[in-house]
């Protein structure tokens, strides 16, 4: 079997749908397990409506409507009877958002966060699903709630592998084209949880590994993985081959194209991944797989925004030890800070992060009790790969640098 899967840029509109058609009728597909994730930007949208919540109840109304407008204005594109079935399934499922809305009484944002989220992914493949079964394609729907099982650190649950393997085993007709969501899974009260931000990659290398399928391919829409992103960088090359140590590397220090945990599963099986463009489905791509000693021939480029240096020293002077440090990383820890550099001296500690749960303010007020603090809000981190003095200085130019670190492979600039 072989696991696709297709991002929310592929279906952000009627005529994504449709191309997606396209592409399986040229690939082929049966055999194949198909992850499809929420349409366009709609978790942005989803994410406002959560924000309403708890901000502005009056407000929750219309920004769930303008989810319902967009999904329907797809629908109306691809099914022109009104009675299709189709209708009332996407109809249901925005009820049961307003039902959860109505009814919820849990007061913390990250589990209400996921149960109302993930209904974009739901309603996406119900679409697809539809659309595909008009289009003589015969499918399988699966709700991944009931496949993926997880814990309940809801907003980046951990997978019990155990039980999704189980769970997949005995649900997945292997013969037959299936289709489910990305990002999404199940704790053991059957309540919604997701895998963390752009977790549909991850989803797919899961089943994968459950499957023992001979082959995942991500869809997108480049041409495969990039030395950079084009978004923020000229003259990209693609790069047709990289090890699972190299593709790890790069989604660890930010590279889009690949979630940071969808490698590890692959790599404990064998199990190729293919990056390929949906606009152009018989392009070669990129192919991610064995061989430790191949490397891209050119630097490659990463760029994470919107981050945070902190600069710690001590207040009488004294080093900054082991004890220091691990009293710092529960900080880190207890707020949800993910750490990305960190650079220290005998009374110094730099360390750059992403705050992507909110929770630095209160950090920062547990760290000056015992620390001069510096902070710097809104830098970037910049990682080279395989970097030369040429891409070095390209970065440097125009920019102030407030940290810079290298090694044997990687040069990585915190700049303003």
């Amino acid at each position: 079997m072989k696991v696709f899967k297709f991002g929310g840029a592929s279906v952000k509109d009627a005529d994504g749908v449709k191309n997606l058609v396209r592409v399986l009728k040229e690939t082929g597909y049966n055999d194949t397990f198909l992850v499809v994730s929420a349409m366009g930007k709609t978790t942005n949208a989803m994410e406002n409506v959560v924000e309403a919540y708890f901000e502005n109840k009056s407000k929750i109304a219309s920004a769930l409507q303008e989810v319902i407008g967009y999904h329907e204005a797809i629908l109306f594109d691809l099914f022109e009877n009104k009675n299709h079935p189709v209708y009332s399934q996407v109809k249901t499922l925005f009820d049961e958002v307003k039902g959860f809305l109505a009814w919820n009484k849990s007061p913390k944002y990250a589990f209400v966060y996921d149960q109302v989220v993930g209904y974009g992914e739901l309603v996406s493949t119900t679409i697809v699903s539809a659309y595909l079964s008009e289009m003589g394609i015969p499918n399988i729907w699966k709700d991944i709630r009931d496949l993926i099982k997880t814990d309940n650190s809801y907003r980046d649950a951990k997978v019990n592998w155990e039980r999704t393997q189980q769970a997949v085993t005995d649900n997945v007709d292997v013969t037959k084209l299936n289709i489910s969501q990305g990002f999404l899974g199940s704790d053991d009260n059957n309540f919604t949880t997701t895998l963390g931000r752009e977790g549909s990659d991850y989803s797919a290398a899961i089943l994968a590994f459950c499957l023992n399928a001979k082959s995942v391919t991500i869809w997108k829409d480049v041409p495969g993985v990039l030395n950079a992103d084009p978004r923020n960088f000229d003259e990209t090359q693609l790069l047709d081959y990289i090890s699972y140590r190299e593709a790890i590397e790069l989604a660890f220090y930010g590279a889009s194209v690949i979630h940071p945990k969808t490698l590890q599963p692959l790599q404990r099986k064998d199990i190729p991944l293919h990056v390929k463009s949906f606009i152009n489905p018989v392009g070669e791509g990129t192919t991610v797989g064995k061989g430790n000693g191949i490397a891209p021939l050119v630097p490659c480029f990463i760029v994470k925004k919107d981050q945070v240096l902190i600069k710690l020293s001590s207040l009488d002077f004294s080093f900054i030890v082991e004890n220091n440090i691990s009293e710092i990383f529960k900080l880190f820890h207890d707020h949800r800070m993910k750490v990305d550099l960190i650079q220290n001296s005998a009374i110094s500690f730099s360390v750059c992060l992403d705050n992507k749960f909110g929770g630095l303010d209160a950090m920062l007020q547990e760290l000056k009790r015992k620390f001069k603090v510096v902070c710097h809000e809104d830098v970037s981190l910049y990682t080279i790969r395989h970097f030369n003095d040429d891409a070095v200085k390209s970065l440097q130019n125009g920019r102030t640098v407030l940290v810079e670190q290298r090694g044997r492979e990687t040069v990585q600039l915190v700049v303003k």
